[in-house]
């Protein structure tokens, strides 16, 4: 399968004859080469399993290290596991470039991940050959600079991380680029995610901030509780999405900023999405719309589908006619309307998205099962609904203690003191 050609010495062949001079000792005698002296001594040639040719050299006295190199090869070949030894001495910066530009990502994706990649994981691999990257020593230092308190990642975030450059690794190993992933070995930690149990607001809090936000943008209020809407889907809410006969509202974009340029874009996830439609929101709807009509707006389309541009009837503007952006939004409408209310403000409590988790609340309360609550919020599976609501979830204990009462009657006193 593999052989070692010694380029200073050959064979030496009689003239006459043809064939090969053996001495005393009926070995080959061996004579010198024109290249004798020159360059590396000893090649091994093999073939891959593509059945083209390749080779490695190695200076006079490494023939040991050229046997063992030889043994190497016959045994990844025989074994179904080799890869072409250059393969791997591509730069993880490049190849993490050439991998994330063939995925489906929206722009935003893409640079989000990029970001995360030129902060989180290139001062440690950026430069180092993909060889270089299989080091668990390594993969284990970078994880606790990931988690050194100077950076102050949450948990969530450093799994995020730590889940793209895994996935970028997996995708060498099919390449045959890297022969195993670091971050698969039981040694190395996955990062634990920061969960946070979900507070949800009392009605009457929604109530005193619909009443105390600027009048232009009262509709944010109740949208985004009403229908449980991402702060991009609210901005993007368009009166063009709603089916008025089905009772529904379609989320089939929302506004982003992508490297400084507001865009519409596909719900996070992809994910469009129809959500039942109350009639109450429906008529606060339409009486904003009577005192300010939505605005058409045209902003870039930030998906890779060939469109350009995309021109919505937006409901809520500013007064000139420009959407909001979302940081702008906070700063400008949603914290004075705290104020305004006499409403203290939690950072990790009450941003906008509060209102999507009395919408999922809501939900729960009245019998809305896990499956359709995901469906309505877009979420990327019912685990992940479940996992985020399932304190909300009223518990089943009074029909399972029924059934149980149903074979094992209690007394009288013990069932009316109960």
């Amino acid at each position: 399968m593999a052989h070692i050609e010694d380029r200073w010495f050959r064979d030496k062949v009689d003239p006459e004859t043809g064939e090969v001079v053996l001495n005393d000792k009926k070995k080959p005698v061996q004579e010198r080469t024109a290249d004798y002296g020159k360059g590396m001594r000893y090649k091994v040639r093999w073939v891959k399993p593509d059945k083209s040719e390749a080779s490695r050299s190695f200076p006079d006295k490494k023939l040991g290290a050229a046997k063992e190199f030889k043994t190497k090869i016959e045994n990844e070949l025989y074994a179904g596991v080799y890869r072409d030894s250059s393969a791997g001495r591509e730069k993880f910066r490049t190849y993490a470039a050439q991998v994330l530009k063939s995925r489906p990502l929206g722009e935003s994706s893409l640079n989000t991940m990029t970001t995360q990649l030129e902060k989180y994981v290139f001062p440690f691999f950026g430069e180092r050959s993909l060889d270089m990257c299989e080091s668990s020593d390594l993969a284990r230092k970078w994880l606790a600079w990931l988690n050194d308190d100077e950076r102050k990642l949450s948990g969530t975030y450093q799994r995020q991380v730590f889940d793209l450059v895994l996935s970028i690794w997996d995708a060498a190993v099919v390449d045959e680029k890297m022969r195993s992933n670091p971050l698969k070995k039981a040694t190395i930690p996955r990062p634990k995610a920061t969960t946070k149990e979900v507070q949800v607001w009392p009605e009457k809090r929604v109530h005193a901030l619909e009443e105390a936000v600027e009048d232009r943008f009262k509709p944010a209020v109740v949208i985004g509780a009403g229908l449980g809407l991402r702060p991009g889907e609210v901005l993007a809410f368009s009166p063009d999405n709603i089916d008025r006969k089905k009772m529904i509202y379609r989320c089939t974009r929302q506004l982003v900023m992508v490297k400084g340029v507001q865009k519409f874009k596909l719900p996070k996830g992809r994910k469009v999405r129809e959500i039942p439609l109350g009639y109450g929101l429906l008529e606060k709807v339409d009486a904003y719309i009577e005192k300010y009509p939505p605005v058409a707006v045209t902003l870039p389309w930030g998906e890779r589908d060939g469109q350009a541009y995309e021109t919505v009837n937006l409901l809520m503007t500013k007064p000139s006619g420009v959407p909001y952006k979302n940081q702008s939004f906070h700063m400008g409408v949603w914290l004075p309307a705290f104020v305004a209310a006499g409403l203290a403000y939690v950072s990790d409590r009450d941003g906008m998205h509060a209102l999507r988790h009395l919408f999922a609340s809501l939900m729960l309360s009245r019998g809305v099962s896990i499956k359709e609550l995901s469906a309505y919020l877009g979420h990327s599976s019912e685990a992940f609904t479940l996992r985020v609501y399932t304190h909300l979830m009223e518990t089943s204990y009074e029909r399972a203690r029924a059934a149980i009462d149903s074979v094992f009657r209690p007394s009288a006193d013990l069932a009316s003191a109960a």
